[in-house]
């Protein structure tokens, strides 16, 4: 599916009216693994891609930026400091906009709203604008694929692609299982009884939590889980049939 980005929908909290910032947007969601600041060119290739999304198609990208390492040595330390789990969370929200921030600058700030949002409200402001908008996560508790899924409901997102370590969904952790089988297309329900099963649990690879899927489902946002790659990332937006696409309905 190739975004029309003529047809972005005029309703939505997250929506302008002002024509020339009217572009369609696409919500995409980057593993905190390709944050590894000791690998920053990994940084500068996504960021191109992004300004070119930006410059060439009319598109308005919305990133969303996962903690990775970083964040999970920090809360490993605070956990061995005494912090309760709600703080853990706070931590790993800050260095998922630190994150954010690095991309912010990666990218351009010509181009790129100045601030990082915390919360749906400030999402709004920022898409608004028409500019890239970079966020973190914004609420304990929450994963940053459940914040990915409300900011592409909020803005009335024409695709969510969630970027992370493996091709797409598979049956199996494929990276455990050689007979693990990529699965091209699967419903929300599907997911859902998957997510039941002990491959699945917390721990094996990235996989829609839940809370992102039920968000999916009753807003139909399409959804594409793919490889973190920004020439996959940028084969996905112009139309080409890669990784797992989730579907709302059977």
């Amino acid at each position: 599916m190739m975004i029309d980005s003529n047809s972005h929908s005029s309703k939505g909290n997250g929506s302008s009216s002002n024509s020339k910032n009217a572009r369609g947007r696409v919500v995409i969601k980057l593993s905190g693994s390709i944050f590894d600041l000791y690998k920053v060119d990994n940084i500068t290739q996504y960021a191109k891609m992004l300004r070119e999304i930006w410059m060439g198609k009319s598109l308005q990208p919305i990133i969303i930026a996962g903690g990775g390492k970083e964040a999970r040595l920090y809360i490993d330390a605070a956990r061995a400091l005494g912090a309760d789990e709600s703080s853990l969370d706070e931590i790993g929200i800050e260095v998922s906009r630190l994150n954010a921030r690095l991309l912010s600058y990666a990218i351009g700030m010509d181009i790129v709203y100045p601030s990082i949002p915390t919360n749906l409200e400030e999402v709004s402001i920022a898409s608004s604008t028409g500019m890239v908008v970079v966020a973190g996560g914004l609420h304990p508790g929450q994963s940053t694929n459940a914040t990915s899924a409300l900011i592409a409901e909020r803005v009335n997102a024409k695709l969510f692609i969630n970027a992370t370590d493996v091709e797409g969904i598979y049956t199996s952790d494929p990276r455990v299982h050689k007979d693990a089988r990529l699965l091209k297309r699967v419903s929300v329900n599907e997911l859902l009884s998957m997510l039941g099963r002990e491959s699945f649990n917390a721990g094996t690879y990235e996989l829609m939590d839940i809370v992102a899927l039920k968000i999916i489902q009753r807003s139909r946002i399409p959804t594409r889980v793919v490889k973190a790659d920004p020439q996959v990332i940028k084969d996905v937006i112009n139309g080409y049939d890669l990784g797992t696409e989730i579907v709302s309905e059977e």
